[in-house]
C-alpha cells in the first residue's frame, strides 16, 4: 500500500493528496468525487501524513497502514457511523493490541472513513516504494604475479605568475 502524499488536514473532513509544494505550504487536492484543490498553509493548518500515524497499542505502537492492511482482508466491515461497541468489536479483529482506553470510538469511526475513501483509489492497491540499496562492492582475487604501477615522471612544477600592477590614472 503506497501511502505516500496522503495527508489529513486538520479541520477538514476526508482525505487528501499532496500535489506540489509552494513557499508557505501544499498545494492538496481532496480525494473525493469533487477533486476540490486546497492551498494548505503550514503556518495555520496542521497535516498528518497517513503512512506515519499511528494508533495507541498496550505495548508499541500501531502503524495505520498496518490496520489498514488487516482491514483489506476483512469482508464485514462496519459503517464508519455505527454504534461504539461494534466499532470496538471490529477493532479487536483488525487491531487486536490496541490500547482501549486511549483509542476511543471518534478515533476508530475516522479510520474506518479514511479506509472506505481509500479502499477504491488506485495507490492504494500498490506496493510501498522500496528505497534502492547501494550497489554491493564484488571482492577481486589478487593477481598470482604482482603487477607494477607506472611511475609518472615527475612535473616541471608550475611557474608563479607574475602579479600585475595596478594602473593609476593621474
Amino acid at each position: 500500500m503506497n501511502l505516500q502524499g496522503v495527508v489529513a488536514v486538520s479541520g477538514k473532513p476526508g482525505l487528501w493528496k499532496a500535489l506540489t509544494q509552494n513557499k508557505t505550504g501544499y498545494v492538496l487536492e481532496s480525494l473525493d468525487a469533487q477533486k476540490t484543490k486546497l492551498i494548505a498553509n503550514l503556518s495555520t493548518a496542521k497535516l498528518a501524513a497517513l503512512n506515519e500515524i499511528t494508533i495507541f497499542g498496550l505495548e508499541e505502537d500501531i502503524k495505520l497502514t498496518d490496520v489498514f492492511e488487516r482491514m483489506k482482508s476483512e469482508s464485514n466491515i462496519p459503517d464508519a457511523k455505527s454504534e461504539s461497541k461494534k466499532l470496538r468489536e471490529f477493532f479487536r479483529i483488525v487491531s487486536p493490541d490496541h490500547d482501549e482506553e486511549k483509542v476511543y470510538a471518534s478515533d476508530m469511526k475516522k479510520v474506518i472513513s479514511w479506509f472506505q475513501i481509500l479502499k477504491d483509489e488506485p495507490f492504494f492497491n500498490e506496493a510501498e516504494p522500496v528505497a534502492e540499496e547501494a550497489p554491493v562492492a564484488v571482492a577481486v582475487e589478487e593477481a598470482a604475479e604482482p603487477v607494477e604501477a607506472p611511475v609518472a615522471e615527475a612535473a616541471e612544477p608550475a611557474k608563479p605568475k607574475a602579479k600585475k600592477a595596478a594602473a593609476k590614472k593621474a
